[in-house]
């Protein structure tokens, strides 16, 4: 693991950053370049074993960060974790409401237990950190807060009702939120990503198609740019919003998705 000392641009030095779902995939790498950016990265996970393999990279790459093993569709979960980090830090600058699943079928396919984990998953997993968390940003009148939400809620994407209901909810609730917490000097904006290449999404192809890469080229012609995304470019739209490079940004869609929203290929 390559060092962050003597390469910090201190985009996010003295933040304190909690990053839900970090474990793995977007969450990963944005702790990892939080981490480099000059932040305390909080790194949450339900799996705690992915969680711990975050928090080491980032100490032996000479980051500062901490791992907190809760479940975001918790209440008393989640409390626990929000009064730990404010019992250790003081405070929570900036909170990535990350953490979140896909769910796979049409409205008429899906069994209700299923509709109701991607729910209980994508947008509980959004409301509860938030709620704990800005009573705290209030307090300070200071406070950063992002949404992960997905192109799907912008566009109709087959076979996919669960998750697009689900991230559509959570780009209504970040313009909401951002009208009830502007007072407080909070902002809250949302990532809206296309097909990023995550080692969910790689499961998928493996195990929902017998040939990887006709499905791949499939998903390929999502995008105008006929790319997946990485995500490391998820992770540097993070920053930008985490950082005061956007402080003029307030309850916005960030679009990273390779043209998927607002093109379509001939």
């Amino acid at each position: 693991m390559k060092s962050f000392r003597g390469q910090l641009s201190m985009r996010l030095v003295n933040k304190v950053i909690l990053i839900t779902g970090s474990g793995s995939g977007i969450g990963r790498s944005t702790a990892l370049l939080f981490a480099r950016e000059g932040g305390t990265v909080i790194v949450n996970d339900l799996d705690e074993a992915k969680g711990l393999e975050t928090l080491n990279d980032i100490h032996a790459a000479g980051g500062k960060g901490y791992f907190i093993h809760s479940d975001v569709t918790n209440s008393e979960s989640v409390m626990q974790m929000i009064d730990e980090i404010v019992g250790k830090y003081g405070h929570i600058d900036v909170l990535f409401n990350n953490a979140g699943i896909s769910g796979v079928g049409a409205l008429h396919e899906i069994e209700p237990d299923s509709w109701d984990r991607v729910i209980q998953v994508n947008i509980r997993g959004v409301y509860l950190p938030s709620k704990y968390v800005l009573p705290h940003m209030m307090k300070r009148k200071s406070g950063n807060i992002i949404n992960m939400s997905s192109c799907v809620a912008e566009i109709g994407l087959a076979r996919r009702a669960s998750y697009s209901a689900t991230k559509g909810a959570v780009l209504a609730l970040t313009k909401s939120m951002q009208v009830d917490y502007a007072s407080f000097n909070i902002r809250v904006n949302a990532i809206l990503p296309g097909t990023i290449l995550t080692p969910f999404v790689e499961n998928y192809l493996v195990n929902s198609y017998e040939d990887r890469e006709t499905a791949m080229a499939s998903i390929k012609k999502r995008q105008l740019s006929e790319e997946l995304g990485s995500p490391e470019d998820v992770a540097q739209a993070a920053l930008f919003l985490a950082s005061d490079e956007s402080k003029f940004m307030m309850g916005s869609p960030l679009y990273i998705d390779g043209g998927a929203t607002f093109g379509k290929n001939a």
